[in-house]
């Protein structure tokens, strides 16, 4: 294929696939969790820790890492102590996080390409050194998620029976938080802080048309994913556009055709019983 040709595109094909490996793993344990927002809040911490970087003279993502972790972690000890303010809290890491991007990118005048970059993504820029640090991040966050899978679902579904079942809940949430946060960070790499919890969560809605049971739902969820960046970099490539909002936009599309064809299967189904009625 000509598009493969090109040294970039390669190198865009891998980190994309990857990360669409790894974002609807940990977006099906935030639908079930009802924490849909979190990548967002997530996403500007780590705008946040983007700039730091730049300020601190060090590369970018580690600054990234550095402070979404430490968000991520502040967010889940909050919610673990003071429940009902959990989503205060959330908001609170929320807009700190654009305040202290806007203060770092003034004090050190980071160029607004290189801003836009990490808001809207820059997939077909990224090197070598960032591929290798997205596949890093995907064998960690892969690793923790399904050598503790039946842990993690248990707690995301129901933390009580999962306390009863003599599960460490509290190291659970908190190793979940912490992936998630590795992963908004590889996710922000590729389609941009503002979409990155656009690939976490649409797949999932999409796949929750399909499969029937949490473990079906997530192969449709991963399988979506890759297709949504596969066809988004295609048309992104041919057609010109900005890549990041090509994958989401074809997510979307992906949403709407299965949530179409979910209507159609029930309409079909219904109109079965009454003909099988009819005919007794």
């Amino acid at each position: 294929m000509e598009i493969l040709q090109y040294d970039f595109m390669q190198r865009a094909f891998l980190a994309g696939f990857i990360t669409a490996v790894i974002c609807p793993v940990l977006g099906m344990f935030i639908v079930v969790r009802r924490q849909s927002l979190i990548g967002d809040g997530l996403g500007h911490i780590a705008f946040a820790g983007v700039t730091g970087g730049y300020l601190a003279g060090i590369y970018p993502a580690i600054g990234a890492f550095t402070l979404t972790v430490a968000g991520a972690v502040g967010i889940e000890l909050v919610r673990r102590h003071r429940t009902q303010m959990a989503d205060t809290a959330l908001a609170i890491f929320f807009y700190a996080g654009i305040a202290l991007a806007i203060i770092f990118s003034t004090i050190t005048r980071i160029p607004s390409a290189s801003l836009l970059g990490f808001l809207f993504g820059s997939i077909l820029t990224v090197s070598w050194q960032d591929v290798l640090v997205i596949i890093g991040c995907g064998i960690v966050v892969l690793g923790v998620v399904f050598s503790h899978f039946n842990k993690l679902t248990l707690v995301a579904f129901d933390e009580d029976v999962a306390k009863v079942a003599g599960i460490h809940t509290s190291a659970v949430n908190m190793a979940l938080s912490i992936v998630t946060a590795i992963t908004v960070v590889t996710g922000m790499m590729v389609v941009g802080i503002l979409m990155v919890s656009a690939l976490m969560i649409v797949p999932v809605a999409a796949a929750e048309q399909l499969g029937k049971g949490f473990k079906a739902t997530l192969g449709w969820a991963i399988l979506l994913a890759v297709l949504s960046v596969g066809c988004g970099l295609t048309a992104a490539f041919y057609l010109d556009i900005a890549p990041g909002g090509s994958i989401i936009i074809t997510a979307i599309l992906c949403y709407l055709a299965t949530a179409i064809y979910r209507q159609l299967h029930r309409y079909w189904q219904r109109t079965e019983s009454h003909s099988q009625i009819i005919n007794l």
